[in-house]
């Protein structure tokens, strides 16, 4: 009898290898698009947001066309964003806006979008320990993008605070970014594309802090270039718009052209 026994669980064994390990079981059958959706709140609340993901897929699956499969969008998306993952987070919420339009949460979703490219860069720079004027403005552009179409679609919007004063934080360091690559251009002697990094940053961040910088590369670009008639313009509009510019106020000679050389200093 013991060995008939034996022999039956060394067949059950060999039935098991070929079949391979029994299927979970799926705890969402037979129910509801509003308990599957209470599931992966419940989830979310825990921020087990791997299987809040796996609920809402579920979800979204078996009732596309309910509010609770709109919703379910919205909210992997965020799953995806607390989980770090900034491409999936950006893929679900440019699904969710192409599929719902006129969606009440529409708001939302372009704010998320700016949320999940604005933390990405910041992982990329605690990761580098470079700071982010240094690096590919990418992510840095299509985050201020995100936040423009957020405040230009829905200009009344709640997230319409948060929005700008990181739309101005990303105003900077893109113009901080360009003016990087203008001062390379400096060193190098490549005084036109200086002049053309330096225009761009006047027309395209008019608002920001570099405005003043911007200005002095030109200056500098438009002399070594031999352009006197435009240099003596620009140098006018830079006392005229900073009359308190430390260019001024340090001594320096203006009729030098050493006097603006900062970005050869290490």
């Amino acid at each position: 009898m013991r060995i008939l026994t034996v022999v039956i669980m060394m067949l059950f064994l060999e039935s098991c290898a070929i079949f391979g390990p029994p299927t979970e079981l799926d705890d969402t059958k037979g129910l509801s698009a509003e308990r599957i959706y209470e599931k992966a709140s419940e989830r979310m609340t825990s921020s087990d947001y791997k299987k809040a993901v796996e609920y809402l897929k579920k979800l979204e699956s078996r009732y596309p066309n309910s509010k609770f499969g709109a919703q379910a969008q919205l909210d992997m998306a965020y799953a995806f964003y607390k989980q770090e993952d900034a491409a999936q987070c950006v893929s679900t919420v440019e699904r969710f806006i192409k599929i719902h339009p006129n969606h009440p949460n529409l708001d939302y979703a372009y704010y998320l979008k700016g949320v999940a490219y604005f933390k990405q860069r910041g992982l990329i720079d605690k990761v580098t320990l470079q700071d982010i004027s240094d690096r590919d403005p990418k992510i840095l552009r299509q985050s201020f993008l995100a936040f423009k179409d957020l405040l230009t679609l829905f200009p009344e919007t709640r997230y319409s605070k948060d929005a700008t004063e990181r739309m101005i934080y990303l105003k900077n360091k893109l113009a901080d970014h360009e003016l990087h690559v203008a001062r390379h251009y400096m060193k190098v002697n490549a005084y036109i594309a200086a002049l053309n990094r330096a225009k761009f940053v006047i027309e395209t961040y008019p608002d920001s802090n570099f405005i003043e910088e911007a200005l002095v590369i030109i200056i500098s670009a438009y002399d070594n270039l031999g352009m006197n008639d435009l240099k003596e313009d620009s140098l006018r509009i830079l006392k005229q718009n900073y009359p308190n510019s430390s260019m001024f106020t340090q001594g320096k000679d203006t009729k030098k052209k050493d006097w603006w050389k900062f970005w050869d200093k290490d």
